[in-house]
């Protein structure tokens, strides 16, 4: 298993950037899929987005195409969400995972999770 630490969440101002990071232990980052959930309160938590071990495929929510971008460095072990024109709806504890299986978009898929970090868009 990998351990996942997610930053870079905050309190922000509908329509602004935020670029959320997950810094990744071990050696073997780059063999995983990582990807991004989210869960608002009293919701069941939902995909964001997911980047290939390369980096060369991504996936993307409807909710979120063309705002958000996902991203890795796999000789830093972090993946990144850049998250633009954010809204009020996507406030949300943000939460990186990992996963072995593929680039999958389903939550059970993930074996790894960080602790989460929380985004929160006023309007």
């Amino acid at each position: 298993q990998v351990q996942l630490v997610e930053s870079g969440g905050g309190l922000l101002q509908a329509g602004g950037s935020l670029r959320l990071s997950c810094a990744a232990s071990g050696r073997t980052f780059s063999s995983y899929v990582m990807g991004w959930f989210r869960q608002a309160s009293g919701k069941e938590r939902e995909f964001v987005a997911a980047i290939s071990w390369s980096g060369d495929t991504t996936r993307y929510a409807d909710s979120v195409k063309g705002r958000f971008t996902i991203s890795r460095d796999n000789a830093k072990n972090t993946v990144y969400l850049q998250m633009n024109s954010l809204k009020p709806e996507d406030t949300a504890a943000y939460y990186c995972a990992a996963s072995s299986v593929g680039l999958a978009t389903t939550a059970s898929y993930f074996g790894s999770w960080g602790q989460g970090t929380q985004v929160t868009v006023s309007s």
